[in-house]
């Protein structure tokens, strides 16, 4: 069912209680290097502003260890950040559900904005606290959940807090109305042929991610290092490659399952060293010397894939070809961009490293969209569905 928007209740005079994910990366200078999960929620944070609504803005930031406060994982950066976006004072409280907080939160004043120190500090969040979840619940007139990247984990800032708010007003920010339009409804309706791509290491990780994509996709491309995992189902030699010698039985009932639909490698771009000045070679799928280790899919693979996604209509891809980070085994996970980039299909990035790679290859604003949150992205390609969107209102 859709849910009800933050742009469909009177924030005017009213506190809104909005779950974030401002969980960035900070150097050892504790400087952020990429801000785009606070960029992506200026939309709704501007919408309440605007009204003439205050925020008290809550999120994680790492995995600290909870009950104590760790400086490296504190979101006071967060804060100056996003008041440099806004052009504006934020907030900044040196509390969770304390004094600081609550006394912070009771004097905001219509275009006010407070961010609550690091909610995972607190031993009831990852426990979805009752207590905890009152706590914060009391400080608002309305709950708003922007917070894509965390939706898959019922923690109490996501599912406790909105259950807490009774019957106050429980809505959907637009960066989460978004991520969830292109994650469900267009999976849920592609224009055909609809295309997945899924790298990266481990094959477990991806399990129902593939097989899932296997049932609604029109192709299913494997990349990165999963494949070697594969070959090594189908007898290939992987030298010296990551693999998972426990889940070839599994590889074996994926390619059994797939038939055509799944399309495997056809060669490989390996290495002596795992380093960009090894020895390289280019070899046959499944023919990796024993001194080697495959570090990119092929030419031949990368241009085939290309091709295979520029006649696409529909796109998700998720994990890249090979080690992007380190030329020249990138250029399998540049030659998929570039194609994506290319082609008129509906492309949606599923966050991690492949959105990291569609930024440092500038082609972001050449697909439709590129997801803040990888996991959860994962987990609604699985065909999971969300408790902490559930427990929100209905349109």
């Amino acid at each position: 069912m859709p849910k009800k928007l933050i742009s469909d209740v009177d924030v005017k005079g009213q506190k809104v209680l909005m779950r974030v994910d401002f969980n960035v990366p900070l150097d050892e200078n504790l400087n952020i290097t990429d801000d785009l999960r606070i960029r992506a929620t200026l939309p709704t944070i501007n919408s309440v502003l605007d009204r003439g609504g205050s925020l008290i803005l809550m999120s994680h930031l790492g995995r600290p260890t909870a009950g104590q406060f760790e400086e490296k994982f504190s979101l006071k950066p967060a804060a100056e950040r996003l008041g440099e976006l806004l052009g504006k004072e934020v907030q900044f409280a040196t509390d969770t559900d304390g004094p600081d907080a609550k006394s912070k939160a009771d004097a905001l004043q219509p275009g006010d904005v407070l961010l609550l120190e690091n909610v995972r500090f607190c031993p009831g969040e990852k426990k979805d606290d009752p207590e905890f979840s009152k706590n914060l619940a009391e400080m608002g007139d309305i709950y708003c959940n922007d917070a894509f990247g965390s939706c898959a984990k019922p923690d109490a800032s996501l599912h406790g807090v909105p259950l807490a708010m009774g019957d106050k007003p429980k809505v959907v920010g637009f960066l989460l109305e978004k991520e969830l339009k292109y994650l469900t409804e267009t999976i849920a309706n592609p224009t055909r042929p609809f295309v997945a791509i899924v790298g990266g290491a481990k094959v477990s990780d991806k399990i129902n991610v593939i097989s899932n994509l296997l049932e609604i996709c029109d192709k299913v491309l494997i990349g990165g290092a999963m494949a070697y995992t594969f070959s090594l189902a189908k007898g290939g030699q992987v030298g010296k490659s990551l693999v998972e010698p426990d889940k070839v039985e599994l590889a074996k009932e994926l390619m059994e399952k797939g038939g055509d639909k799944l399309e495997l490698p056809t060669d490989t771009h390996c290495g002596d060293d795992f380093s960009a000045d090894c020895n390289k070679q280019v070899v046959q799928a499944g023919e990796i010397p024993d001194d080697f280790e495959g570090l990119d899919i092929g030419p031949d693979t990368a241009k085939a894939y290309a091709d295979i996604v520029r006649g696409a209509g529909t796109v998700v891809w998720n994990g890249p070809m090979g080690v992007f980070e380190m030329p020249p085994f990138d250029e399998g996970t540049k030659a998929v961009a570039q194609a994506i980039a290319d082609s008129d299909a509906v492309s949606i990035i599923g966050g991690g490293d492949s959105a990291s790679a569609i930024k440092q290859l500038g082609f972001e604003d050449k697909v439709s969209h590129v997801s803040t949150g990888g996991g959860a992205s994962l987990a609604l390609l699985e065909g999971k569905s969300f408790e902490t969107v559930a427990v929100l209102d209905e349109a």
